[in-house]
């Protein structure tokens, strides 16, 4: 809605310039649309004109979402837009069944032809979707980009400009659907064939063919691909930056194809197309005051493709038949009237094709249906122009919206004044220029100037566009709105030139050259040309060259004549219908994205008329709505109409007014509708309004939270209460069995205990299972975690679980021993090793063996030993063995048994005894001879060598007292292959020991009553005392 704009006008203006405070501020006006247009509102209101700026981008604002946001909306309910236009004049048509016209209008690059696409868009989307309309909006669709090709062109000012007038009706049947169509085209800008303007390019379709057809057809139609190699396309810009002309070539021919074009008419056509091309190529030479043809194979190639003779076209290229009482007379024409011949020939053949096209479009659109149709005009037609150069065009183009200012201001007035007397308001006068007296000026009958360049064409003699600006200056001197050289003073003659004249438009000063005016109003094509293409054997050429042109005996109207005569007849069409008006504007001059000229807009405000426009919108009151509108959107401000009111809308209305202070000079009320003066009234009840929304938003924000809080606390408790229903059940369902349970395993318990000493049954399965459940537990809780007292410390296990318990022990006491192995280090593994060794050599054989396991085995001992011993583990090492072992020993003499100190070393082969003095050896036993050890049970330490008896060196077995014997011994057996037969372990007596010769000593052994071990010599035999 229009009023919900109102809130950020500041930042975006307003979206219907009735609410500007000054209606006469331009600069206000102006910079409402800048600011809309920022951001990127490019659409603004007076009243029910559109005016739309071009942002020379996509914008995204169309589309599916948007036909539906406007679709059967009241048109002022919703921000700005063409769809919102379209759909209000589509809505009265559908609905009031009243014929219904848009009329477009604006500079070129303003978006006139962009408007049009949308308008004929949007009413295919909004009409009802039947198969058998279908086609007919697939052809109104598909005859713009057939007219655009044709009548379209790239200016400085637009790339896509429109150089002709359109008027289409699109014809609806009684549901209001598109059953047909009927286009009228205006003042083709023909002379933009034969020159185009620096920047400039020719129609569209010239640079589509080149560009898009196949090599074979351009070789058919005699063409080259590039467009600089012809005159009438080199003139000005051949290429445009990120236009495909090839692509647009291809929709071209499958729109054709779609609105009914033939292969054959298609085929027609670009023979035309290329034969247009061929004859700027065209060129003449002097002979004499004459001219001859310099370019004949161009000739042939034209009259090819046109389908006449080549002699004849050629001939009338060079000669010029005039018809005189009867009498038919020839005349060689001059090089510059060839080459106009040429230019017309090309002008002429063009129009004609372009207008053949409209027709057949037509046809195609002709509908089948029979009944009551209503019509829909759209007006695309060119908006007022000035150039630094105007010429006869341009001088059409501004009479043509002259009229068209005129008939807008006469209906905007007459719709005005038709409101306020329907509403019972009194009419204030609106001060606006009438520019009827420009129109007078260009159309009045024997004064105008149309009718004074007619005269001047028909005068005989040799009339030229000075005598024609001659005669208007006579004829014109007084008039206050037209001005030349000759008429000017001195100051202003400054400004214009001897061949121009000024007219003042209602929107600013326009200054026309006359230079070819006469020639264009002429229109005129050679008689011999003319029947030249007569005898053309295209369809098309026969269709818009007839015959019959040949023998008509009256003068053609001038081209203004029948531009004026058109236009008439357009204002009577548009004044039958409910006109709708879109104004469109750009704004800037370079095709720029973003970029607001102040000027540029300000010029184009100017000669659009909009100023005239909104002066006559306001007429005194800037705003009116309906009383229901009104009293819907504001009855919040009253606390009377709030939130009910049930009288009667327009007395609410009033009562609003009177509570925010407001008096009859500040508003009028109609019989239907509210009439606020001034915006600055509206903008204030809109403040207040929002202020009110807030308040509003607030209090309907805090009760919405209260019921919906109320409304989730009611369904949280509905659910708790739903969830505690069943999760009690469920608890009590599962306590219950849970007791059921509890209670049948406490009698089977007791049925099991009261068995427990049966054998295993059903009746003491289960408990049994418990005492073994329970032993299980509580051995888990206090198993041994030592070796050797292991079995002491398991458990005593229960009767049922005794089986279990003895397989488990052994399990676990080989789980500790593997644990206890497997953290063992190396030398720690060894002591072991060497220990079981011993415990295997003299457990319960010697008597002192208990006292020696708690102690390691060294290699070396005692400790001095080791500082003396490094000349013998030399030796040793020289020998290839490896030293394993050594002490200190006393070695005792076979002969006489004296005692000598003594190292004992073992290698890893022998058995060594050196002189603990000066380290020299005294015996050597390889272990391999040896014979064997004896030692006694008891606690001394006697250490007896067998040795072979045939070895003569060693003299008998060595005698030798050790500290350490178990030591010693258990490393001399793990030596020697753990050969354990070598240990011979004799109790308390005699033991013989071998001497050299086979004689043999005596070694007595005596318990002792003392700790004390002794050894001394006794009758020849070497007695030992040992207490054990």
């Amino acid at each position: 809605m229009m009023e919900n704009a109102l809130e950020d006008r500041d930042a975006v203006g307003v979206s219907d310039a009735v609410l500007l405070d000054d209606p006469n501020d331009t600069a206000a006006f102006i910079e409402n649309l800048r600011k809309r247009f920022r951001g990127d509102l490019i659409y603004t209101y007076i009243g029910p004109v559109l005016i739309s700026v071009n942002p020379y981008r996509n914008l995204p604002i169309y589309g599916l979402d948007y036909e539906k946001k406007y679709y059967n909306v009241n048109f002022i309910e919703v921000a700005p837009h063409v769809y919102g236009l379209t759909d209000n004049a589509y809505k009265q048509l559908r609905e009031e069944n009243r014929d219904q016209c848009i009329l477009i209008s604006g500079e070129s690059g303003s978006g006139k032809t962009e408007a049009s696409k949308w308008i004929l868009r949007y009413i295919a989307a909004a009409s009802k979707h039947i198969a058998s309309v279908e086609t007919t909006k697939e052809k109104l669709l598909q005859s713009n980009p057939v007219l655009e090709a044709f009548g379209n062109a790239q200016t400085n000012r637009n790339d896509n400009s429109s150089r002709f007038g359109k008027y289409m009706d699109i014809e609806f049947d009684f549901r209001g659907s598109p059953v047909g169509g009927h286009i009228i085209n205006y003042l083709l800008e023909k002379s933009r064939v034969i020159y185009q303007a620096k920047g400039d390019r020719n129609f569209h379709i010239f640079y589509q063919m080149l560009a898009g057809v196949d090599e074979s057809t351009l070789t058919k139609l005699k063409l080259q691909r590039s467009p600089v190699k012809y005159h009438y396309l080199n003139q000005g810009e051949v290429r445009t930056p990120g236009q495909d002309d090839a692509k647009q070539y291809q929709v071209v021919r499958d729109a054709m194809n779609t609105v009914g074009f033939g292969e054959d008419d298609q085929e027609e056509i670009f023979q035309i197309i290329a034969a247009i091309l061929h004859l700027g190529q065209i060129d003449f030479k002097h002979e004499g005051n004459y001219a001859k043809v310099l370019s004949h194979d161009i000739v042939k190639i034209v009259a090819q493709l046109l389908g006449c003779s080549p002699d004849k076209l050629s001939k009338a290229f060079l000669h010029r038949t005039i018809e005189a009482r009867g009498e038919f007379v020839t005349s060689p024409l001059t090089y510059e009237q060839c080459m106009y011949a040429r230019d017309a020939l090309a002008k002429a053949v063009y129009d004609r094709l372009f207008t053949w096209l409209v027709t057949k479009l037509n046809q195609s659109l002709e509908p089948d249906y029979d009944g009551k149709k209503t019509l829909m005009g759209i007006l695309d037609i060119y908006g007022f122009e000035i150039f630094e150069k105007n010429s006869f065009e341009q001088f059409c183009i501004n009479y043509c919206n002259e009229k068209l200012q005129q008939l807008f201001i006469e209906l905007t007035l007459k719709s005005e004044q038709e409101e306020y007397r329907k509403e019972g308001i009194q009419w204030e006068d609106v001060d606006y220029f009438n520019n009827k007296v420009i129109c007078d000026l260009v159309e009045e009958k024997h004064k105008g100037i149309i009718a004074l360049m007619d005269e001047e064409c028909l005068r005989p003699g040799d009339p030229t566009d000075f005598t024609m600006l001659e005669k208007m200056d006579r004829s014109l001197s007084t008039h206050p709105h037209y001005l030349s050289h000759k008429l000017a003073n001195t100051s202003v003659r400054k400004s214009l030139t001897r061949d121009e004249f000024r007219l003042l438009h209602y929107a600013g000063e326009v200054t026309y050259k006359v230079h070819g005016f006469l020639d264009k109003n002429n229109d005129l094509l050679f008689r011999d040309l003319r029947e030249a293409m007569t005898t053309s054997k295209q369809k098309i050429l026969q269709t818009i060259f007839p015959a019959s042109e040949l023998n008509q005996k009256k003068r053609p109207a001038t081209a203004a004549t029948q531009f004026k005569t058109s236009l008439n007849q357009l204002m009577e069409i548009l004044m039958s219908k409910e006109p709708s008006y879109i104004r469109c504007i750009k704004p800037n001059d370079f095709k720029k994205a973003g970029v607001f000229d102040l000027e540029i807009v300000g010029h184009q405000v100017k000669y659009l008329g909009l100023m005239e426009n909104l002066r006559v919108r306001r007429a005194g009151f800037a705003y009116r709505r309906p009383y229901e509108t009104f009293l819907l959107r504001y009855k919040s401000l009253c606390p009377q109409t709030w939130p009910h009111y049930d009288g009667p809308a327009e007395r609410g209305v009033e009562i609003i007014m009177k509570h925010l202070g407001y008096n009859q000079d500040h508003f009028r009320m109609g019989k239907t509708k509210i009439f606020i003066r001034h915006a600055q009234t509206l903008f204030a009840i809109e403040d207040a309004f929002q202020e009110r929304k807030k308040q509003l938003v607030s209090k309907i924000k805090a009760i919405w939270r209260g019921r919906r809080q109320r409304k989730e606390y009611l369904r949280m408790r509905f659910q708790v209460i739903f969830v505690q229903k069943y999760i009690k059940r469920f608890l009590a369902v599962r306590q219950f069995k849970k007791r059921k349970w509890a209670s049948n395993v406490v009698r089977d318990f007791i049925k099991g205990f009261m068995a427990r000493n049966a054998d295993p049954c059903e009746a003491n399965a289960k408990f049994l299972q418990f005492v073994r459940y329970r032993f299980l537990m509580k051995l888990s809780q206090s198993l041994p975690n030592v070796i050797l007292r292991h079995d002491r410390l398991w458990p005593d296990s229960p009767p049922a679980a005794r089986a279990a318990s003895t397989l488990l022990c052994k399990m676990h006491r080989r789980q500790i021993v593997r644990k206890y192995v497997r953290g063992l280090s190396a030398e720690r593994k060894r002591q072991l090793e060497m220990k079981y060794l011993a415990h295997e050599l003299f457990k319960g054989k010697k008597a002192t063996y208990e006292a020696s396991v708690r102690n390691y085995f060294v290699d070396c001992r005692p400790d001095d030993v080791r500082n003396r011993i490094g000349m013998i583990e030399t030796n040793i090492k020289n020998s290839g063995e490896r030293l394993v072992y050594c002490t200190a020993v006393t070695k005792y003499d076979r002969h006489g048994y004296k005692p000598r100190e003594r190292i004992l070393t073992v290698s890893n082969a022998a058995v060594y005894l050196h002189d603990a003095k000066d380290m020299k050896l005294k015996h050597k036993i390889f272990l391999n001879e040896l014979k064997g050890i004896t030692i006694t049970n008891m606690g001394d330490g006697l250490l007896v060598f067998r040795t072979p008896p045939e070895n003569k060196q060693l003299k008998g077995d060595l005698i030798v007292n050790c500290p350490h014997v178990i030591e010693a011994v258990t490393k001399i057996i793990d030596t020697a292959a753990q050969n354990k037969s070598l240990l011979t372990i004799v109790p308390p007596g005699e033991v013989q020991h071998h001497l050299n010769g086979g004689k043999q000593g005596i070694i007595e052994i005596k318990k002792s009553d003392t700790d004390i071990t002794a050894i001394a010599k006794k009758n020849g035999h070497l007695i030992v005392m040992t207490s054990c």
